[in-house]
């Protein structure tokens, strides 16, 4: 089991809690915990990611395939699945429809295609006029969760060195 991270856990964290001019330790953590098999997104997240030119999309360039999971032939099921339950639910036919044409709907489909959890800073809701990625989750039998509870549950640690 490994974790998917949305788009949003890596803009909120260069933006917000984890900016790379004072916690480069969390951005470390990624590469590391991606290295040993842990930590992936997407191609779609890293497209989006690379859209905007500044620091979060250099260092999205500079990971590769082995960080920014591409789809294989795994995936393809399962994007199938997923979008049949899309169709099946009670959201608007706008809804669906921008669904199947973003990146939470692939990301979605890899993590259901190989068992993993889906991390992102989206909130299930109730409205039928946008499908959030936990909903999604819930619907289709998928582990989802926030960045601060993956950080937890591997009890990453971004300590100061010690000054002495």
């Amino acid at each position: 089991m490994a974790y998917l991270l949305d788009a949003n856990v890596f803009i909120s964290a260069k933006t917000l809690h984890y900016g790379f001019d004072f916690c480069p330790a969390f951005w470390d953590w990624l590469i590391v915990k991606n290295e040993e098999g842990l930590v992936f997104s997407i191609e779609k997240v890293s497209d989006e990611l690379k859209g905007v030119e500044d620091e979060l999309s250099e260092w999205a360039e500079a990971r590769d395939q082995s960080f920014f999971l591409r789809p294989d032939a795994a995936v393809f099921p399962a994007l199938a699945e997923v979008s049949t339950w899309a169709q099946g639910q009670k959201y608007e036919p706008a809804a669906v429809s921008a669904f199947l044409q973003v990146a939470d709907y692939y990301l979605v489909a890899q993590a259901r295609a190989g068992g993993h959890t889906v991390v992102t800073h989206e909130k299930p809701t109730a409205s039928t006029r946008r499908i959030k990625i936990p909903d999604a989750c819930i619907g289709l039998g998928i582990k989802c969760m926030t960045p601060f509870e993956m950080l937890r549950r591997e009890r990453a640690r971004f300590v100061l060195a010690s000054s002495h």
